[in-house]
C-alpha cells in the first residue's frame, strides 16, 4: 500500500484528487494539508511513502516549501503537482529536492505512474516536461537577473508583487520585519530596480508568481 500525504489549498481540487488517488489499487491518502504551515506541522511524524505538494499555497510557497519539506523529511520523496509548466520552475523544484513533477492537466494514468515510480525511489517527469527542460537548457539565452535571487528573496518578491506589506510578509513566513527589509534591499539590488513599481513590473513581466 502506497501511503500519500496531499497538500493543496483548493478544496474541490484536493477532494477530487483524493478520490482519484484512492480509486487506484494500493493507494491511500493518509493525511491532507491546505497551506504550508499545516504541511510542515504534519509531516514530522507522519507515516507516508510520498508527499504530493502544490507549489502555490498560503505561507512558505514555491521551491522554499519543497526545500523545507525535503530538509525535514529526507526519507520521503516529494512529487510536485502544480499548474506551472515553465522549465525554470520545474528545474528549481527538482533542484530543491522534488523527485518528480507533474502539471495539474496530467491524465490519471500518468498520475498513477508518477506516484508509483516516486514511491519506489525513482525520479519522474512526463516526456513533454523533460523535452522542454532539454531544449530550454540548450537554447542560448542571457542569464536573467532574477536567476541570481535566493529562494527566500524570490519568495519575498512574489509576496510584494502580490500586494503584501513588509510587516505582513514577515508574519506570513515567520521572519522579523528587519530580515524582510534586508531581503528586499538585496533583491532590488540584484534586479537593478529602485522602487516598488519597478519591482512589481519586473515580477509581472517575468511571471515570477509560482
Amino acid at each position: 500500500m502506497i501511503r500519500i500525504f496531499l497538500a493543496d489549498d483548493h478544496t474541490l481540487f484536493r477532494a477530487g484528487l483524493r478520490q482519484m488517488l484512492q480509486s487506484f489499487a494500493d493507494f491511500t491518502v493518509v493525511a491532507e494539508a491546505t497551506n504550508a504551515a499545516e504541511t510542515l506541522a504534519a509531516i514530522g511524524q507522519l507515516e507516508a511513502d510520498v508527499f504530493i505538494l502544490d507549489l502555490t499555497m498560503p505561507g512558505v510557497t514555491g521551491t522554499s516549501l519543497v526545500e523545507e519539506t525535503a530538509r525535514l523529511r529526507p526519507d520521503v520523496p516529494i512529487l510536485v503537482l502544480s499548474m506551472h509548466d515553465e522549465p525554470a520552475t520545474v528545474r528549481r523544484a527538482l533542484q530543491a529536492g522534488a523527485r518528480g513533477y507533474l502539471t495539474k492537466e496530467v491524465s490519471p494514468d500518468t498520475l498513477m505512474t508518477a506516484v508509483t515510480r516516486v514511491a519506489a525511489g525513482e525520479r519522474y517527469i512526463p516526456a513533454e516536461l523533460a523535452e522542454s527542460l532539454v531544449f530550454d537548457s540548450v537554447e542560448p539565452r542571457a542569464t536573467a537577473r532574477h536567476e541570481r535571487l535566493t529562494p527566500r528573496e524570490r519568495e519575498v518578491l512574489r509576496l510584494i508583487a502580490a500586494g503584501y506589506q513588509l510587516s505582513q510578509i514577515a508574519e506570513r513566513i515567520n521572519l522579523s520585519p528587519k530580515t524582510i527589509t534586508t531581503h528586499k534591499t538585496h533583491l532590488m539590488e540584484k534586479l537593478g530596480v529602485t522602487n516598488n513599481v519597478e519591482l512589481i513590473r519586473y515580477a509581472v513581466e517575468h511571471r515570477l508568481f509560482e
